[in-house]
């Protein structure tokens, strides 16, 4: 039977194990988009992971969501990843950047932009803009046809520079409602031209920013994050087991180096992507957030299920050393959500290892 503990050979990478440290938001990046020196500490720390995912990263400017979040779209946003990258494989880890477009989640106060998305569809939440608190997010500029491309090459820009910041590969945000899964969604994605309409349409961001993204760097280094049925952001499909069997059976001529799925849909429809899917499937078993958290023995029950690596975001913010845990037995600490975004070192480089 698989083990969180086998090894695993995901394109050109050997992981030492199966737990990959899902992406979490931090907001520890300075208001130009540029990482903090911490951010070295906070993910080599994790290093012992089979693969560590970087919180988001905007692609672009236009596509920054929320406040003090790091990009990858400036030199000197690519100059201040290269030493976190560098430390984390001096501690024997390897680590893929989250390209993440916002979107219409995204506000002029934080990004300096207006928003863009599929359709002039405003989300009906208010966003955190930084010091002017929660606003109400604003009526997004649709794209026009002609444009669209323009948000494929940001991906695809964003991928060739995370490799000179030294990441080991990318991974696409599909999910939890930004840019990509805003097209895949039907309740956001009104558009009649070749991007929306049909299931056809509405898939065909995702496999272009994906094909574009592999074109740059080559496949086997870029993955993709998906929520099927998920609701964060206001997100509705319809239809999700056809629309995403449809979007994998798309993609998998691509030669990706995996999938990412939340747990966001039945078990059932789930199984069913992973048989479809020819490449590596990562699980992450906590899906949305919620009371419940990603455990060791999800993990495995998900592994069972067909699954070759499995996600933990929350399990990782305060248990750097999460799989000696799981491998040990060991207790796991609860992070303290109050220091999930506020800034600082505290609750963020602050956990260490277990000490008996």
């Amino acid at each position: 039977m698989t083990s969180l503990f086998d090894s695993y050979q995901l394109g050109n990478l050997t992981l030492p194990n199966r737990v990959v440290m899902a992406p979490m938001t931090r907001a520890r990046a300075a208001a130009d988009g540029v990482i903090n020196e911490s951010a070295g500490t906070y993910y080599a720390q994790r290093a012992g992971a089979g693969l560590i995912v970087s919180e988001g990263v905007q692609p672009s400017l236009t596509g920054q969501s929320n406040p003090n979040t790091p990009g990858l779209h400036t030199d000197e946003q690519v100059a201040a990843w290269q030493p976190v990258t560098a430390a984390v494989h001096t501690n024997g880890g390897r680590i893929f950047a989250q390209l993440m477009h916002g979107g219409r989640v995204g506000h002029p106060d934080v990004a300096g932009h207006h928003p863009v998305a599929p359709s002039a569809i405003a989300l009906d939440s208010p966003l955190f803009t930084g010091p002017r608190g929660r606003r109400a997010a604003p009526v997004p500029r649709a794209l026009t046809t002609a444009e669209v491309p323009g948000e494929v090459r940001a991906f695809a820009d964003a991928a060739r520079r995370a490799v000179d910041a030294g990441f080991d590969g990318v991974e696409l945000h599909g999910a939890n409602g930004y840019l990509i899964q805003q097209f895949l969604s039907s309740n956001t994605n009104r558009r009649t031209d070749a991007y929306g309409g049909s299931v056809t349409g509405r898939i065909r961001f995702a496999v272009e920013a994906a094909e574009a993204a592999a074109d740059a760097i080559g496949a086997d280094r870029v993955g993709l994050r998906l929520s099927p049925g998920g609701h964060v952001w206001d997100i509705a499909e319809d239809d999700v087991p056809q629309h995403y069997t449809a979007l994998v059976e798309a993609l998998a001529p691509l030669g990706l180096a995996y999938l990412h799925v939340l747990v966001t849909t039945e078990e059932d429809t789930l199984v069913a992507l992973r048989k479809a899917w020819p490449g590596a499937f990562i699980i992450n078993p906590g899906g949305q957030i919620g009371p419940q958290e990603g455990d060791r023995a999800l993990g495995e029950h998900w592994l069972a299920q067909g699954a070759d690596l499995i996600s933990y975001g929350r399990a990782y913010l305060a248990n750097p050393d999460l799989v000696e845990r799981f491998r040990t037995g060991l207790p796991l600490h609860t992070s303290d959500p109050d220091t999930w975004y506020q800034g600082g070192l505290t609750g963020y480089t602050t956990h260490t290892s277990y000490q008996h």
